[in-house]
Parts: structure tokens; C-alpha cells; sequence
């Protein structure tokens, strides 16, 4: 093979890649010698077809394969020789006018990697902020569990008032008395004044007692999930099974065996837990973004060009799918169009940080186990059905590049980790409040190589007031008139800030650190920090046609 240097400016390369005729032949012959005697050919025995029948038959297929293993051989040879670093897969073109017995000559491009300085990682100063868990907010969650698991008592003949429960048959009918499909229910508890159910329906069970039947009218809303139904009036027929009043929540053990734990004092130690856990991730945020801002704030080098690219797009087309959930997605998107070359910004500082800590990792021997990447595949492999869970795992297996930014995030992590141990850390204690407002703050990452913080760039949120959910007990649930819930409208999800582990026995949803959207202070999760070991994915050239 013969190999011409063609460009080698700043990070770009690019080459001519000449392949002799006669190695793609041996390469031809070499397979037909191996397939022969697997194939069947009428009027000949297996095994005795002559090679060059079988040369006939398959002879463009096998050259097809035998060039395209003869430039992925070629283009690796070229990257070991030159010793390259691809920052992404090379591109790779078959000049025009190949023809089959002649020299096939290639033209390839890429961008390489650059040499990182030596990253100065002694001197880092940071200020580690700690929330103490405030004994309040735990007893306002354990109140909240008491509110949800509220003992009702049965109130004989009590006529009906807001905050009571009314257990009731109930039979949905148009207004031409002909009962709709889903409409009918038994033994549904509904809590007068909860806000559950379609508009003017509670108000209308106000002053009912047990044993009574009534017939309310009401008007489904023009958002409705039933299409025929929504905008439409219509008639409840109601019985009233019972009436029931709310017993004094009490925060005991009791409630705690309701939630399937053992006593209140375990419950009381889980929701501590909880409330460590976040803590400890916001406060593992603002630490990371403060490191982060004092090494890009020493490091300035240049970064490949078709790096940042792919790391704008994967910010923008996040962005992009937000501005789709947002009251007026047009103007969301025009104003993420006037701060386009922040995002950039932001995506090329991205990629630096990502390059820095993976010279810092590689220079410190920071590595991910096997039993690290075999779990963090598990873990990928889940999001696939049954079928194609095994090829996932198959092809991050084959793929270097694959592997590389699957255990990209959580070698990031390790690098920090190991940063944080190298690190002079004092403490200081602040409120929850002011450390969010410090990690939501442009000012706190002010100090990095760009001043603009994502947070304070992406499309304002505007979320609508959430609707409650309809009631779920009882017979036919599916058929209660309740309100259609909004749409939650989902939150920008940073890569690895301040993720937060949720304890496995916890009797309610755990509430979790505020992920943001990937900002200015972050590294990018998916640049192949152990590059070195992922070379460039091998590329297949397709003979052009004549």
C-alpha cells in the first residue's frame, strides 16, 4: 500500500490510500479457495464445483467484500503508522473510475485529537456547601404520607360536605338518555372538594346522604381524552352507597405499616435518607461545576471541530424538543435561534473539559473495571425489547467507539472523584435554597472560559398548572368522569450533575436533585475520554457506480 499526505492543518488530516490490484486479488482468491467446497451447483458433486463456475457466480460479491476488508485494513495500517488519534470515525472515498483488476485508491479525511497539555490539577481549591436535613421538612413529608392515607369513618346520616368521601354507583348517559360506553361504575370513593373529577361534578354531590339517588348534570371539557365525549353535556344518575368524614390523620406506626414498613421510626430514617440523598447530589453539582470552571479557566487549546458539531446537535436537538412542550414552541425556538452561538460555545467548552479530564484520568491511571462496563451495558441493554437487546450488546461489544461513550459518563465521574481527593475542600453549611440559587445562578460559573450558563439560555418554562389525576379505586375505573391530567412537560436532562440514587424501600416517590439541561459548566459526557483505546469505527466503501 501507498500512503500520500494530502492536508495536515491544525487538527484536519487527510491522505490518499493507494491498494494494489494484486492484494485485492490474492485477497479474491484466497476467499473462492474457501468457499468452493461449500457450494452445491447442479451436475456436480458437493465439493467439485470448479472454481472458476464459482468465480462466475459469486466473483463480484466476494471482490466487493474483499475490497471493502482491504481498505478497513488499510485505513487501521494508516492510523498506526501515523500514529493518529481520530477525534470521529474517518470518511472514506473510493475514487472515481475504479474498475475490478485495478489499483483502488482512496481518499480519506479526519480529525484528529489534539495533544492536551499536561493538565495543572495542583492548587484546586473548592468549597464544598452542606445542607443539614431539617427536622421540619421531614415532618411535613410524614404529614403528607398521613394526608394520603387518611382513615375515613362512616358518618351514618350525615348529609355530604367539602372534604368528605362519598362511596356512590354512578351511570353516564347523553343528553338523549342513551348510557355511553365507559360511563358506568360501582363503589367509587370520591373526596368532595379533591378536585378529581370533571368540573361541577363534586359541587353536585354536596348535601347527598346514604341510600339516596340523584341526577346531576355536567360538561365534559373540550380536552377530554375521549373524543366523543369532549365539549359534550351530560347526565350522572347517582346512588349513594355511604358518606364518610376523614379521622384525625395520626403520624404512627400504623401509617408507617400502611406504606409496608415496620414501625414510624423507619419511616422517619428513609425520609432522612431521602432528603441526604438529594442534598448530597446538588451539593456534588455545585462542586463539580466549580472544578470544572477552574480547569477550563487554565486550559484553552483547540478542540476538532466535528467534536463540538456533534455536541451542539445533541444540545440543540434536546432543546429543540423542549420548545415543542412549551405554551408558544414558535417563540421558544426563535429565542434558542438568537442564542445559537452561545450553544456552540457552550458545546465546544463541552468538549474540552471532556478532552482534559480524560488526559487527567489517563495520566492517573483511572480506569473503568470490566464488571463496571459489564453492569453499564446491563443497564443500556434494558431500554431494548427482548430482540434486540442481545444485538445492542453484541454491537457495543464490536464497536470500540460504541463502548467508549457508553463508559464515557462514568469514567467522567471517576476523574472528578479523583480530582475532589486531590482537591483542598472546606465546608461551609448553607440553606437548600441558596445552594439551588448558587447552581442556578449565572454569576456562580461565571468563572469558566465562556460567561453565559446554559441554564440561563434555554427556553423560558412556562408549565402550565398541573391537573389532578382521576381516581383510580373501585370498579371500573377506567370509566370515571375524571379530568384528563395535563401533560407533564419533560425537563432537560443534564448527562450526570447531581444525579440522585432512589433508596430501594421507599414507601412513596423519592424526590430527586433538579436535573438541568447540559450546561456551560459540564463536560461532554460522550466524547470517548479513553481514546486511545477506541479507534475509529470501521468504514465500507461501495464501488461507485461507472
Amino acid at each position: 500500500m501507498q500512503t500520500v499526505e494530502t492536508l495536515n492543518e491544525g487538527l484536519k488530516r487527510a491522505y490518499t490510500l493507494t491498494i494494489p490490484a494484486g492484494d485485492i486479488a490474492k485477497r479474491v482468491d484466497a476467499e473462492l479457495k474457501r468457499v468452493a467446497p461449500q457450494i452445491k451447483m447442479p451436475g456436480f458433486r458437493p465439493g467439485k464445483v470448479p472454481t472458476n463456475l464459482v468465480k462466475k457466480m459469486h466473483g463480484p460479491a466476494i471482490e466487493q467484500d474483499a475490497l471493502n476488508t482491504s481498505i478497513q485494513e488499510g485505513i487501521q495500517a494508516l492510523i498506526a503508522e501515523k500514529q493518529l488519534r481520530p477525534a470521529m470515525q474517518p470518511t472514506v472515498e473510493l475514487a472515481e473510475g475504479y474498475e475490478s483488476g485495478k489499483d483502488a485508491e482512496l481518499k480519506i479525511e479526519l480529525e484528529v485529537l489534539p495533544q492536551v497539555p499536561a493538565p495543572a490539577i495542583d492548587g484546586l481549591k473548592l468549597e464544598r456547601l452542606t445542607v443539614p436535613v431539617d427536622e421540619s421538612a421531614i415532618d411535613e413529608q410524614l404529614k403528607r404520607f398521613a394526608d394520603g392515607a387518611k382513615r375515613w369513618e362512616d358518618a351514618g346520616d350525615k348529609a355530604a360536605e367539602t372534604g368528605d368521601q362519598v362511596v356512590m354507583d354512578f351511570v353516564g348517559k347523553t343528553m338523549d338518555g342513551v348510557a355511553f360506553d365507559g360511563g358506568t361504575g360501582t363503589d367509587m370513593a370520591v373526596e368532595i372538594g379533591a378536585g378529581r373529577l370533571i368540573p361541577g361534578f363534586e359541587e353536585q354531590v354536596v348535601g347527598a346522604k346514604a341510600g339516596e339517588e340523584r341526577q346531576i348534570k355536567v360538561s365534559f371539557p373540550e380536552d377530554y381524552g375521549a373524543k366523543e365525549l369532549a365539549g359534550q353535556d351530560a347526565t350522572f344518575d347517582l346512588t349513594i352507597k355511604s358518606v364518610k368524614t376523614a379521622g384525625e390523620s395520626q403520624i404512627d406506626d400504623e401509617m408507617a405499616k400502611s406504606l409496608g414498613l415496620e414501625s414510624l421510626e423507619q419511616l422517619r430514617g428513609l425520609v432522612k435518607g431521602q432528603f441526604e440523598q438529594e442534598n448530597n447530589g446538588l451539593t456534588r453539582t455545585y462542586m463539580k461545576r466549580k472544578l470544572l470552571d477552574q480547569l477550563a479557566e487554565g486550559h484553552d487549546f483547540d478542540v476538532p471541530p466535528s467534536m463540538v458539531e456533534a455536541e451542539f446537535n445533541q444540545i440543540w436537538q434536546q432543546l429543540q424538543h423542549e420548545a415543542t412542550h412549551e405554551p408558544d414552541p414558535q417563540a421558544a425556538l426563535d429565542e434558542m435561534e438568537a442564542e445559537r452561538e452561545d450553544y456552540r460555545k457552550i458545546a465546544e467548552r463541552r468538549v474540552r473539559l471532556g478532552l482534559l479530564l480524560s488526559e487527567i484520568g489517563q495520566a492517573n491511571g483511572v480506569e473503568v473495571t470490566q464488571q463496571e462496563m459489564q453492569r453499564l451495558l446491563m443497564q443500556a441493554a434494558q431500554q431494548y425489547g427482548p430482540e434486540d437487546r442481545q444485538r445492542f450488546i453484541q454491537y457495543v461489544q464490536q464497536d470500540p467507539m460504541a463502548a467508549a461513550q457508553l463508559r464515557a459518563p462514568l469514567y467522567e465521574d471517576k476523574v472528578v472523584d479523583f480530582l475532589f481527593d486531590k482537591a483542598e475542600i472546606t465546608d461551609r453549611e448553607t440553606t437548600k435554597e441558596e445552594l439551588e440559587a448558587a447552581i442556578e445562578s449565572e454569576d456562580g460559573f461565571a468563572t469558566g472560559t465562556h460567561s453565559h450558563d446554559h441554564d440561563n439560555h434555554k427556553p423560558k418554562q412556562t408549565r402550565a398548572k398541573k391537573k389532578a389525576e382521576p381516581a383510580a379505586e373501585g370498579e371500573g375505573a377506567e370509566a370515571k368522569p375524571a379530568k384528563k391530567a395535563a401533560a407533564k412537560k419533560p425537563v432537560a436532562k443534564d448527562d450526570d450533575a447531581g444525579a440522585v440514587t432512589e433508596a430501594e424501600a421507599a414507601p412513596a416517590k423519592k424526590p430527586r436533585a433538579k436535573k438541568a439541561a447540559p450546561t456551560e459548566g459540564e463536560a461532554a459526557a460522550d466524547v470517548p475520554v479513553e481514546a486511545d483505546a477506541a479507534p475509529a469505527k470501521k468504514p465500507r466503501a461501495k464501488k461507485p457506480a461507472a
